[in-house]
């Protein structure tokens, strides 16, 4: 019989819709618009893996629905192509980075077509495309000409900034550096995660156990001059907004987490010897607590200024900028070795290691707390971070586990203040005996007049007393900090910035943006790109003619720093809109008609750092004028991981294989025997030595011995990566397509099975034998396809999986649609005639999850067109619903038979039509019937003795 060979009807199809320009989007949409994102990849050098398609799939299914529906859909790729991993393979290869960047995005390109994605190719951007960067880089001029107004809650031109009148009286000097001051876009001196081997900054995400994710090499803290993005000014919109938006509750939690935002108070210690803190005090009740902190003062933020009283140390970080002024003399070689060693650690090792001892050193230091007078020392740990809050805590070791911690392993003073009460879980005379520690709300103790408060009445209490002091004041916090926006590398966008240099060539410090007209900044050519260890930018080896230029007579050097990654990836839904304009980054009219992105769908990897950034600068783009949306993504789809193969492991001690539940970890971290401690080996089995046992595997030999089964996250260092072009050419896109989305929910994270996959090629196989005639050598339609007239039951059978698969694609629940379209292959598959229009109907159902085969099938009915565009079966609720419906009969609370009824039987018939079948009359022959349960459309039982 004629075969279905996807390696002849897949090109086919893909020649087709290219050719036919079948998923170009128009302009504008054309009555009901739906935008579909996927996270656009990075084209890595590895190719796509069979993990890239589960989400490119799902998205691909909801278009071609969509189409199907008449509504006008835009569903673009591109590549985000920038970065560390393209300049370290061109390091390595001697290879320029847009040589072998291009080269990956081509071989990227083949295989999204290969599996027959309906994206219109001819929007596709790269974010290193010189004509895409030009806006990547006047956005940037955006931001940098953008103040945050506080009181109108919005951006505003830097124009527009008030001046106040001292600055104009200094000149003009003054008045452009308070300006810089101000915008969005600014230089800032950060504390940054310097990698010498990879010759950058590094995000702290980047930054595992104090190394580098990529490449594992050392990373310091080292202070540097840096561009920033006034992200902070946005925190409170980037959390109210999300409101609206409609995704997960997760990902949402993920970003308000992220934010952080708290309420609480900023305190002033006094720095001052003891008998100065009086008229320290009066001072600052006369002229208030001021904007900065000052050197005279330790400044902390605390969400809990009710425990002031318990404050028995205070904490500031390695990198607080008053660790050097405040440490004696006799500390001083001993505070400065523990910072250093300090600098070696990233900030989640810092504080997300909760079981490592603490550490600390003693400054020399005392400061004064302000409701009480007393000193108390100054401690620096590094568990606390100079990027939260001021930098610097006041420990409260009685209400905070980690000052509990740290009080006790050296010997500091612990005083509850709160009176825990009865709460839960908590031992009252502990607490107040400073044994234990009780981090949450009760009433004042040791606490001087305020003794008795509650937790509430005393933090806005104390809050009140601080501010007529001078010494405090309520204050908003957020965990979120100014985006740093620099990297010392050479792939990436350039800023375009120019500094100023004086007459012997030096930086006067004065800035100047270009021109938009100016624009695009491109990179220079480079013979040597390589880091050198510092963090000078390789830019700067750039030819002169590039680096210096000249404007209105003044001499300026470029800046050499580049634009992070993430740049490109903030705002390439927008180009997509538009993207061969040369006059704008998007025509406004093309902009309101087609944004907000209706669904985008990519990895959870993301949902913080990228959706956040891009959601920033949407928000930047939309106050001045730009975007007519406030947010940029209305729903959100984040596909689950799919992992590779299930693999299986044993444990062998002496030759004798022990069970999983024999065995654990000793204190080195070595597989031992839980019993005898004696160390055993691990080793791998094959899956055909393995068996299924209830819940669990065992050993095909011995079922007695059980083995452990788990996947792991696809990675070349495994081995256990699948490449689509292999499970393309050996069983087709559309099984590829088909099996990933038939793995079960879109969300979830999912083994991978190459049975599976078999198993989905079985059922297209089988579609294909429906329609295909076997007795003839050219393809034809099977003699059991006529154009008659449907029975009842297949007429109910076709109306019942266009309404189960239409709800399933509405909800994207695909594995539920594959199954059903599978029962409806079972069903007439049996049948031996097979309505022509019904089939038609249910080659429709098909064409979003196998695409190819649906188009040849459509053309084997007659049909000279694609059917991308055809009608969407539609159903009759009433058809929906059998005549008759199959009943299970128990007896005692067992299924002992089944009958088949009228779907409109009523209790009473139920009762005789179960009482009368055979099998349930011999079981309760002699018996006597307790009672009858009868549920129509549900279940008959009888309860007998």
């Amino acid at each position: 019989m004629p075969r279905y060979n996807p390696a002849e009807i897949e090109p086919k199809w893909q020649k087709y819709w290219d050719s036919h320009h079948t998923f170009r989007t128009p302009d504008l949409p054309q009555g009901e618009k739906l935008y579909v994102l996927d996270m656009f990849p990075y084209p890595s050098g590895s190719g796509l893996h069979v993990g890239h398609p589960e989400g490119y799939t799902a998205t691909d299914i909801v278009c071609r629905y969509a189409r199907m529906q008449g509504k006008t859909v835009l569903h673009p790729m591109g590549f985000d192509a920038f970065g560390l991993p393209a300049e370290e393979h061109a390091i390595k290869t001697n290879t320029p980075p847009r040589v072998s960047t291009e080269k990956n995005i081509a071989e990227f390109t083949r295989q999204l077509r290969m599996l027959g994605f309906s994206y219109d190719w001819e929007r596709t951007v790269s974010t290193t495309d010189v004509d895409y960067f030009r806006w990547t880089q006047w956005i940037f001029l955006v931001l940098f000409d953008t103040w945050y107004d506080a009181e109108q809650q919005r951006g505003r031109p830097i124009a527009e900034l008030p001046i106040p009148q001292s600055v104009l009286d200094e000149g003009e000097a003054s008045v452009a550096a308070y300006r810089d001051s101000h915008r969005l876009a600014y230089q800032g001196d950060a504390l940054v995660n310097w990698c010498p081997a990879l010759g950058t900054v590094l995000a702290n995400e980047e930054v595992i156990d104090g190394k580098s994710e990529r490449g594992d090499h050392p990373v310091q803290r080292i202070p540097l001059r840096q561009w920033m993005l006034r992200i902070t000014s946005y925190a409170e919109r980037l959390i109210s907004d999300l409101e609206g938006l409609d995704w997960s509750p997760g990902i949402k939690k993920l970003q308000s987490e992220w934010i952080g935002r708290s309420t609480g108070a900023e305190v002033d210690f006094f720095l001052g010897e003891d008998g100065e803190f009086a008229a320290w005090q009066a001072g600052r009740k006369l002229s208030g607590f001021p904007r900065d902190a000052g050197s005279d003062c330790l400044r902390v933020y605390t969400t809990r200024p009710d425990t002031l009283f318990g404050a028995t140390y205070m904490v500031v970080a390695p990198e607080h900028p008053l660790v050097q002024s405040i440490t004696s003399d006799a500390q001083r070689e001993e505070v400065e070795a523990y910072c250093k060693s300090a600098s070696f650690k990233s900030d989640r090792e810092r504080t997300e290691s909760e079981s490592r001892k603490k550490t600390g050193v003693f400054t020399g230091a005392h400061a004064i707390n302000p409701v009480n007078g007393r000193p108390v020392p100054i401690w620096i740990a590094d568990y606390v971070l100079a990027s939260y809050g001021t930098g610097a805590i006041m420990a409260v070791p009685a209400h905070d586990q980690r000052d509990f911690e740290f009080a006790q392993q050296f010997a500091l003073p612990i005083i509850p203040v709160v009176d825990p009460g009865d709460a839960k879980d908590v031992v009252r005379e502990q607490v107040l005996a400073g044994k234990s520690c009780f981090g949450g709300m009760g009433h004042a103790v040791n606490s001087g007049s305020h003794d008795g408060l509650s937790t509430a009445e005393l933090k806005s209490q104390l809050t009140e007393e601080l501010q007529a002091a001078g010494a405090g004041q309520e204050a908003v916090n957020y965990k979120l900090r100014d985006w740093l926006f620099s990297r010392q590398r050479f792939w990436g966008e350039p800023f375009p910035i120019l500094h100023e240099l004086d007459a012997e060539g030096q930086p006067t410090g004065a800035i100047r943006a270009l021109e938009p007209e100016e624009l695009p900044l491109n990179l220079p050519h480079l013979e040597d790109y390589k880091p050198h260890g510092r963090p000078e930018p390789p830019l700067g080896k750039s030819p002169d003619e590039w680096l210096y230029v000249e404007r209105d007579g003044k001499r300026y050097r470029r800046e050499t720093n580049t634009m992070p990654q993430w740049a490109g990836s903030c705002w390439y839904y927008l180009r997509f809109i538009d993207p061969k304009n040369q006059a704008a980054f998007c025509d406004p009219v093309k902009e309101k008609a087609w944004m907000p992105v209706d669904l985008y769908v990519g990895g959870a990897e993301h949902a913080v750092l990228h959706l956040l950034y891009a959601r920033f600068w949407h928000k930047v783009l939309f106050d001045r004028g730009y975007v007519s949306t406030v947010e940029p993504f209305q729903k959100l789809v984040n596909q689950g991981m799919i992992l590779g193969e299930v693999e299986y492991t044993g444990y062998q001690l002496n030759e004798q294989w022990m069970g999983a539940n024999e065995v654990g970890k000793n204190d080195a971290g070595e597989l031992a025997c839980l019993k005898t401690k004696a160390v055993v080996v691990s080793v791998k089995l094959e899956e055909a030595s393995v068996k299924k046992k209830g819940d669990a595997f065992v050993l095909a030999a011995d079922e007695s011995i059980r083995v452990d089964s788990r996947a792991h996250k696809m990675s070349k260092s495994r081995g256990n990566v699948v490449n689509p072009d292999e499970i393309v050419q050996e069983y087709g896109a559309d099984s590829l397509r088909l099996y990933e989305m038939f793995m079960g929910p879109l969300e979830a994270t999912k083994p991978w099975s190459m049975s599976g996959v078999s198993g989905v090629r079985n059922f297209l196989d089988r579609v294909w034998r429906m329609f295909v005639d076997y007795r003839t050598e050219e393809v034809a339609l099977i003699d059991a396809i006529q154009s008659v007239e449907p029975t009842l039951e297949q007429n109910q059978m076709l109306h019942r999986t266009i309404a189960s698969v239409t709800q399933a694609l509405d909800s994207m629940s695909y594995n539920t649609a594959i199954a059903r379209l599978m029962e409806f292959v079972n069903f007439f598959t049996k049948e031996e005639v097979r309505p022509r229009q019904l089939m038609a109907d249910f080659v429709l159902l098909l064409s979003p999850l196998a695409p190819h085969l649906a188009e040849e099938l459509w053309e084997l009915l007659g049909h000279t067109a694609s059917l991308a565009y055809e009608d969407w079966p539609t159903y009759d609720e009433a058809m929906t619903k059998s005549s008759e419906i199959e009943i299970p009969l128990q007896v005692n609370g067992k299924l002992r038979s089944r009958i088949t009824v009228s779907a409109e039987c009523t209790k009473a018939e139920l009762e005789t039509l179960a009482l009368a079948d055979a099998r349930i009359q011999e079981l309760i022959a002699g018996k006597q019937i307790v009672k009858t349960i009868a549920v129509p459309g549900r279940l008959f039982n009888v309860v007998v003795k």
